[in-house]
């Protein structure tokens, strides 16, 4: 078996694309493992081929793909390899764990695990995704060198982001929480939001990621009076319900004026309100337009 390729796309995103978003770099050597349908070996079969490669230690990233049945079966097997593979990754800075697209396992069937046991096995880990909140927990997080943070789920049960706000994180720069529809699990209110919003808790934080919300209105209001805007320079509120009530809110933001980038691709936003958005001093993304018909707003990705 021969490695040391490079992957055109991490985690469902072109390496060029996530290279701007987190500072992945293009050169960086990430492999990706997943299980076909009718394969016979485990996940951690496979994983272990991999290592079993002398160049197996010059790679920087893993992505886990699909597992055996992810629907029914959850990823505490898949975490427990890569940690008890730290020894042999002494250059492993990027995890990505689920990168599982809807042909394979809806998002909103893919059962996780607890994935802090990673965080404590790679100390020098700067990048860590996850895609799916069925039964997911990042608890008891003390890391220094994390630098990307990105939650994807069809709805985010509120105790992920209690886990994630008192995560010990300080040097956080990209945190991507994908807070999804109640008919998917979501539950959070903006009350779980508060903490986030004062900008107390990462102190080199420069991008916040709150989508694909079907509270998007409530979030862009509660997000446009924040102090966490004076010292982020990225606000992203795309995949979710936002229409003018949340338009008009950012609109009359002070904080939200001093961004570099305010995305908000998938939205419900009227021509009129899309026009006064995109005369902000700021790049504004409001691509993707969707039709309120019947006063029914969906988000970009629930099941």
């Amino acid at each position: 078996m021969t490695i040391g390729y490079h992957l055109t796309e991490f985690a469902g995103k072109h390496v060029e694309d996530y290279a701007t978003e987190t500072g992945i770099q293009s050169t960086d050597i990430i492999y990706r493992i997943r299980i076909d349908w009718d394969e016979k070996q485990s996940w951690p079969d496979k994983f272990a081929q991999f290592l079993a490669d002398p160049n197996a230690q010059q790679v920087t990233g893993i992505v886990a793909g699909v597992w055996q049945e992810a629907w029914d079966t959850d990823s505490a097997h898949v975490v427990q390899a890569i940690v008890a593979a730290a020894d042999q990754l002494p250059n492993l800075t990027a995890v990505f764990i689920g990168d599982i697209t809807y042909e394979e396992c809806e998002i909103s069937w893919l059962i996780q695990s607890d994935m802090s046991p990673i965080f404590a096995a790679y100390p020098n880990l700067t990048h860590f995704g996850v895609r799916g909140g069925g039964s997911l927990r990042l608890s008891q997080i003390n890391h220094n060198h994390l630098q990307n943070l990105i939650v994807e789920t069809g709805g985010l049960d509120r105790q992920v982001i209690h886990d994630v706000l008192t995560a010990q994180l300080p040097a956080l720069e990209h945190l991507e929480l994908w807070l999804g529809t109640d008919h998917y699990g979501a539950n959070a209110t903006i009350e779980d939001l508060a903490l986030l919003l004062t900008g107390n808790l990462y102190p080199s934080l420069r991008y916040l990621g709150l989508r694909d919300s079907h509270i998007a209105d409530d979030v862009a209001t509660a997000v446009s009076l924040a102090p966490v805007l004076e010292k982020i320079e990225i606000l992203d509120l795309s995949l979710g319900t936002l229409s003018d009530v949340g338009a008009n809110a950012l609109l009359k933001s002070n904080g939200v004026k001093q961004l570099k980038k305010l995305d908000l691709h998938h939205h419900f936003i009227s021509d009129e309100l899309v026009s006064k958005l995109k005369a902000l001093p700021i790049d504004v993304d409001l691509s993707d337009a969707q039709d309120d018909e019947d006063d029914w707003r969906f988000v970009a990705v629930g099941e």
